[in-house]
């Protein structure tokens, strides 16, 4: 696979030019005179980590803290009937994600931490459940990470369905780089691929692998937290957090090896480092990568004309320095990135809505919409 990674520098005040570069040039992007403005739509949410909206043009948001809130023109009410969540470290309720067929079939699938009995251990669980008026029922397992630990990191936790159907989800490497992400027997540091009723599809490329876990799609990640089908292609694509650099960017192919701890642009939070490598023989490189970290969380393409300017670009949060980060993208390759919404707090979440706008979840504050100026 062509390499088409990059890296940068990221000034206090805005992007500057690239200090290493793979291929080609960057061009960095300044913040231009602001064409937009925010609202908030859903607020008292601590930590919005994920949101879905129903056909009645209610939002579900997705609290880490251990809530699932539906709001609606301006009132927010508490869903009962949630699975026992451990709230532990970066634990908690995570994504959100409506089946494609929701208003026929009315299937919803929560990420969240989920604990073993009454012990502060867990691991990372996706359940598929039905809303019943302002509770959830029907609601089944339909993976759970193992083993449960009381390490309170790297859960992952986001989910994406594709065009085939199938359900794709991520666990972080749970805080065990040199066990979990390149041991395709153990759980974490992975993107798994189930049916919508958790089945495992026949043709997943492990299902046959003595010990494997035959959920897996790909390996050798380190904590995805942001997922999104490709609008042309239908491509599941995912971002990561590094460690202090070398947050990626990559697109999930089958049986694929995306390389961490083995290679990495990252180092040790105490400047460290653990590996020589940023590339390595039958490992998969980033797309993209960011140095230093933003810590990116949640991500979103743009197709809706709401924001002709920004169609056709990706969305990601960035935690560390709060903001949304527009990627660029031509060619195939990112040729800039631009910041948006800075300033107003920490951006966990951002997706598109139905009715084109972009909606973006800031902690401490819910979920704010982008409004074009007019």
């Amino acid at each position: 696979m062509k390499n088409r990674a990059f890296i940068f520098i990221l000034s206090l005040t805005g992007f500057s030019a690239c200090a290493e570069q793979i291929e080609t040039e960057i061009k960095a992007v300044s913040p231009e005179t602001k064409n937009y403005t925010h609202e908030v739509v859903v607020s008292d949410i601590a930590i919005p980590w994920g949101m879905a909206f129903l056909p009645d043009g209610s939002i579900l948001v997705a609290d880490r803290v251990g809530d699932l809130v539906r709001s609606k023109d301006g009132a927010n009410t508490k869903i009962e009937g949630l699975p026992k969540i451990l709230v532990r470290g970066q634990g908690g309720l995570m994504d959100i994600e409506l089946h494609p067929q929701y208003e026929t079939n009315g299937w919803l699938y929560l990420a969240y931490s989920s604990p073993k009995g009454k012990s502060q251990e867990g691991n990372t669980a996706i359940m598929r459940a039905k809303l019943d008026g302002d509770k959830l029922v029907s609601k089944k397992v339909l993976y759970k990470g193992s083993p449960d630990t009381k390490v309170g990191r790297h859960f992952g936790s986001r989910i994406e369905f594709d065009d085939q159907g199938y359900l794709y989800f991520a666990i972080g490497d749970r805080g065990d780089r040199d066990s979990n992400p390149q041991d395709i027997k153990r759980d974490g540091g992975k993107i798994y691929r189930i049916h919508e009723d958790g089945r495992i599809p026949k043709d997943n490329p492990f299902v046959d692998t003595k010990r494997a876990k035959a959920a897996i799609y790909s390996y050798g990640h380190r904590n995805p937290q942001g997922m999104a089908k490709h609008p042309e292609t239908g491509a599941i694509w995912v971002h990561e957090h590094g460690p202090r650099g070398g947050d990626e960017i990559n697109i999930v192919q089958k049986g694929g090896n995306y390389g961490w701890p083995v290679a990495s642009y990252g180092i040790n939070y105490n400047g460290t480092s653990f590996t020589d490598k940023t590339s390595a023989p039958g490992m998969e490189p980033p797309y993209f990568f960011w140095v230093p970290s933003i810590a990116p969380s949640g991500m979103a393409f743009v197709t809706s004309d709401v924001y002709p300017e920004w169609k056709g670009s990706l969305m990601v949060g960035a935690l560390k320095s709060a903001y949304l980060e527009r990627l660029i993208i031509e060619n195939d390759q990112v040729v800039a990135r631009e910041k948006i919404l800075e300033n107003l707090g920490r951006v966990r979440s951002v997706r598109q809505g139905p009715d084109g706008y972009l909606y973006v979840g800031v902690e401490g504050t819910g979920i704010v919409k982008i409004v074009p100026n007019s």
